[in-house]
């Protein structure tokens, strides 16, 4: 990265990283030596690249490109998509501003999203070629799905049969909110956070609400906003099977992204290899399975996906059809670190600012589900922020604390 174009934290830790808009919030850049950040786009992009290139025998075309993308992010300014890609008009749009510039000047979200973006043209997922529609980070999803981690994860579904279904429900939700903490791209440079008692590290938890909104027997329509693939969407899966099941939803639609983002973010494949990871499964798991498999045919689950989910917007400028897709269901249920960004806005807020006030344009009831992995956070009291700010700790970063957050 060029030099001038950082500073340490001890020089920015008290000062905002980007234009500051009325509420005195500013936007988060990466220019912040030794920042969250920074470190996402100076160190866990460049390993994703090594990565990438390791995990697949791409040709020296792909090899080229993937060295120009490191020298690029490294030490160069962000370029623009090649004026025969299929989406160069939309990014044009989007990178006004940015290009020219070097990437850690450019908004966080914004370049983050437009790197995933640059690595796909870079192993030709949008070409013409035998690599077209090739997901980079398959190997890593796939590899995940067959550990025996998730076996004994899915063993452990036999001793939630027998349990009340209020405690089911607990449990359940506890671990489609905790398993984020396994996200593929977290894991690049930072590995698992140390296990503990997931209510030890909950910093706000409206899920008595979330289930209020719920309750058995009103028919409602939940949509689910998917994040992680992998040991994320399975117990998301699972909690959706619980939903259906015990009649608090009639129909659930579970959205996906429609490309290769984020490393483990799910699409509709990875959708697919979870429920079929289920329906092998011995017991509990294996009969959760088949009824979500069943579901799918019946359209109790349907699954979508729409361009706005790879798009490096916040939700307050979602289109209109995705808008209305929202507004007619009863709750939509965000998943994950990167969707809780998208939500309130990718921004150095105070983090007492309400959570309401800041999803108030949200079209219907929103719940967010979210292990604490980047800087953006809100909805705190006072006191628990005072206990987290006093712990010495990197709460918001390392993934050991987490929220379950509703506005209805």
């Amino acid at each position: 990265m060029p030099e001038n174009t950082s500073r340490t934290s001890d020089e920015g830790a008290d000062r905002d990283s980007g234009p500051a808009d009325e509420s005195g919030s500013s936007v988060i850049l990466s220019d912040e030596t030794g920042s969250f950040a920074w470190g996402v786009l100076a160190k866990r992009h460049p390993a994703l690249i090594q990565q990438v290139r390791d995990a697949f025998p791409y040709g020296r075309r792909q090899h080229a490109a993937l060295d120009a993308l490191l020298d690029e992010i490294t030490n160069g300014v962000v370029e623009p998509l090649a004026p025969s890609a299929h989406d160069h008009g939309q990014w044009a749009e989007w990178g006004r501003g940015h290009f020219g510039r070097p990437w850690f000047d450019a908004p966080f979200l914004w370049a983050e999203s437009y790197f995933y973006r640059r690595l796909l043209g870079a192993v030709e997922y949008f070409g013409t070629g035998p690599w077209q529609g090739v997901d980079p980070f398959a190997p890593f999803k796939q590899a995940e799905l067959r550990t025996a981690v998730v076996d004994e994860e899915l063993g452990a579904l036999d001793a939630l049969a027998d349990v009340s279904a209020e405690e089911r429900a607990t449990a359940l939700l506890h671990a489609s909110l905790w398993g984020n903490r396994a996200d593929l791209g977290f894991r690049v440079t930072e590995g698992d956070p140390a296990p503990g008692d997931a209510t030890d590290g909950l910093v706000a938890d409206d899920a008595a609400v979330l289930w209020r909104l719920l309750p058995a027997g009103a028919g409602s329509t939940v949509a689910v906003v998917a994040d992680n693939a992998g040991r994320e969407l399975i117990p998301d899966l699972i909690l959706i099977d619980h939903l259906l099941v015990h009649r608090h939803a009639k129909r659930v639609v579970l959205h996906v992204k429609p490309s290769p983002y984020y490393v483990s973010d799910a699409m509709t494949a990875d959708a697919v290899d979870c429920l079929r990871r289920l329906t092998e499964a011995p017991g509990e798991a294996g009969r959760i399975g088949n009824r979500l498999w069943e579901a799918v045919a019946t359209g109790h689950v349907e699954i979508r996906t729409h361009p706005f989910f790879c798009a490096p917007l916040p939700y307050a400028e979602m289109p209109d059809d995705l808008r209305e897709e929202f507004a007619a269901v009863t709750l939509t249920i965000l998943k994950g670190d990167l969707n809780y960004r998208r939500l309130v806005g990718d921004q150095r807020w105070d983090a007492r600012t309400r959570f309401a006030d800041l999803t108030a344009y949200f079209p219907g009831a929103v719940a967010a589900l979210r292990t604490l992995k980047s800087d953006v956070i809100v909805g705190l009291e006072q006191k628990t922020l005072d206990a987290l700010e006093g712990s010495g700790r990197a709460w918001r970063t390392s993934g050991t604390h987490a929220l379950v957050q509703v506005r209805r």
